[in-house]
């Protein structure tokens, strides 16, 4: 009898608990209630990808009027008058992720894309003949009207040089990768696995789905960002549009509004940020940094808790927004589609997880 009572008044605490949690206005759910756990996969030659494990659970999908009102506001900083926001649906949707998956702690990063390029020859969509990539450009001056748009499709670019002016280290995320080019990364490591024996009955290596993503930003939160709501608790967290140089100008970024340096113009190694930067699953970069595709096609209406495909106009998402965002445009819930499978840009990477067969 005493340890029933004992149970009746933990569950009654826990009630109170989630109570408070909820009227506090940073309600998480889903975390998980153990140690985190995290796999590392070796890709050849030294090469390893560190995966966290993140359980089954339900969230809110999208994002409220307020939120939308917020992102175009002085502080969110999202271009108004535009549509953009309307992608994210009317109102936030409770989804549920009803299978567990690993995902990458990180985006893939170019030591990582490196080997698998190695090892099997791969070609990029940017390298092959007639293909181009989106990347900064060089000779961009601040002139005109309307918003700036220091951006220019070249060929000869590609993830091995995305044209920042310096060469990027292994550690840093692979960018100018199109959605073409994470598939055929993770259909190379799931042969791979499976050929190793290494690889769960049932499970794939493959790019998240856009509920599965979005699941995994929030790591258990509500808000805005995977913090909370308030863009200044976000300083030392995110790599964004921010005070911080361009390579060779004495000028920032003309969009920059956060009022700190976060250390980079452009992308940041994955995982600068260290414990700071890493959400309740112990993901790190899944706001700022690059934008990161996902398996779904875009749906103008807002996101699907199933995989959703289009049979014709295949746009891939992206999510989480880039190191050229505003903080309004690197939410949770911001999404935006490409132009194509094959399109690639220097503000785009990728990251994948281990799950249940698409």
């Amino acid at each position: 009898m005493k340890r029933i009572l004992l149970f009746i008044l933990f569950c009654a605490i826990t009630e109170i608990l989630w109570a408070q949690a909820a009227n506090s206005g940073s309600v998480r759910t889903s975390v998980p209630n153990k140690a985190e756990e995290t796999k590392r996969v070796n890709l050849g030659n030294d090469v390893t990808m560190e995966l966290v494990y993140i359980p089954a659970g339900k969230f809110k999908m999208g994002s409220s009027p307020e939120e939308k009102a917020w992102s175009t506001s002085r502080v969110g900083g999202a271009q108004p008058g535009t549509d953009r926001e309307s992608y994210e649906g009317e109102a936030p949707r409770s989804m549920q992720v009803r299978d567990g998956f690993w995902m990458g702690r990180t985006e893939v990063t170019v030591g990582q894309f490196r080997q698998f390029v190695q090892e099997t020859g791969y070609v990029s969509d940017a390298e092959k003949p007639g293909g181009v990539t989106q990347v900064f450009d060089p000779n961009w001056k601040t002139a005109g009207e309307g918003p700036p748009h220091p951006w220019i499709k070249m060929p000869g670019k590609s993830w091995k040089d995305p044209n920042f002016g310096f060469p990027l280290s292994d550690n840093y995320p692979v960018v100018s990768v199109s959605w073409n080019d994470g598939r055929a990364f993770c259909e190379w490591l799931t042969k791979k696995e499976q050929a190793a024996g290494r690889l769960p009955k049932g499970m794939e290596y493959r790019l998240p789905t856009e509920a599965e993503w979005e699941y995994a930003c929030r790591g258990g939160s509500e808000g805005y960002f995977w913090w909370g709501n308030d863009i200044y608790e976000g300083e030392g967290r995110l790599n964004i549009s921010a005070v911080d140089f361009l390579p060779g100008r004495n000028k920032v970024w003309p969009l920059a509004i956060a009022p700190w340096s976060d250390g980079f113009a452009f992308v940041a190694p994955v995982d600068h940020y260290k414990e700071r930067g890493r959400n309740g699953f112990g993901l790190a970069d899944m706001c700022g940094n690059v934008w990161e595709i996902v398996l779904d096609h875009f749906d103008p209406k807002g996101g699907h808790e199933e995989l959703h495909s289009a049979s014709t106009n295949v746009r891939p998402v992206c999510k989480g927004g880039n190191y050229f965002d505003v903080p309004g445009n690197a939410r949770c819930a911001v999404r935006l589609g490409l132009q194509g499978v094959s399109y690639s840009d220097s503000r785009d990477g990728f990251r994948i997880c281990l799950g249940v067969t698409k």
